[in-house]
């Protein structure tokens, strides 16, 4: 590994000035919004996605150091890029949707709900095998997954796939130090990836006034909201095997 990445800089220097930040999902959402976070904060960015059209914008944007189209649940695509990509790099954040079945658990077959769990830490291993080995010490591997823990017939196994990244991110950081390794959990963020899992546009409406009525800070969280907390932990050096609940107090009150 390369010089260690280290969170001490001059008053009103750019908090990653001279750090390279690659975004897996950097397209739109949470991932985009943390990349142009992270590049007004001095970064250079490189952006991964699996739409080609949508990850050009992104990168003329950003005038990103590069950018490559593939499906981050593909293995072998995932260690193509990695060791394609110039060396060294400082922080990944893993923002790409994995795909996951939908419904009651005994309509699905017991491979479909295995690798429902199981796919989004497989991901996640596949990027930090390859990417660690190009990381600077004190750098972070940061993932990102939901907080749902409402339990009924539709949501099926989703509550069990997100239960199980907190302990996965604990262990991956002794792993892997000195590369850091944190976990942001969110429940729902005012995202085009989030409108489309409901019905209709009035269906998000919704969503979105009930959540203002009920939240206890009275506003519907966005990805400006998670893309903060991310660069923070990127720059906070001593904060590893942690995870982090951003829902606006949903927790508190479901």
């Amino acid at each position: 590994m390369a010089k260690a990445t280290t969170s001490v800089s001059a008053a009103g220097e750019p908090r990653l000035l001279g750090q390279t930040v690659v975004v897996i999902g950097g397209s739109a959402g949470i991932g985009l919004e943390t990349a142009r976070l992270a590049r007004s904060e001095g970064a250079d960015i490189v952006l991964t996605a699996r739409d080609p059209k949508r990850l050009e914008e992104a990168s003329r944007e950003l005038s990103a150091r590069s950018s490559a189209a593939f499906d981050a649940d593909d293995a072998a695509e995932v260690k193509r890029f990695f060791e394609g990509l110039q060396a060294p790099i400082d922080h990944v954040l893993v923002a790409a949707y994995t795909r996951r079945s939908q419904g009651p658990m005994l309509e699905s077959t017991s491979e479909e709900v295995g690798q429902g769990v199981g796919r989004r830490v497989s991901q996640v291993l596949e990027i930090a095998r390859h990417a660690a080995p190009k990381m600077r010490a004190g750098g972070t591997l940061l993932l990102t997954g939901g907080s749902e823990r409402t339990f009924g017939r539709e949501y099926g196994i989703t509550p069990a796939a997100f239960s199980v990244l907190p302990p996965f991110t604990a262990a991956l950081a002794l792993e892997l130090a000195p590369v850091r390794v944190n976990l942001i959990q969110a429940a729902f963020v005012d995202t085009a990836l989030a409108a489309s899992l409901f019905a209709d546009d009035a269906a998000v409406e919704a969503r979105r006034d009930e959540l203002r009525a009920t939240l206890p800070i009275r506003r519907v969280v966005g990805p400006a909201d998670i893309a903060a907390l991310a660069v923070h932990l990127m720059t906070n050096t001593a904060i590893t095997g942690a995870t982090y609940d951003i829902d606006g107090g949903q927790r508190l009150i479901d």
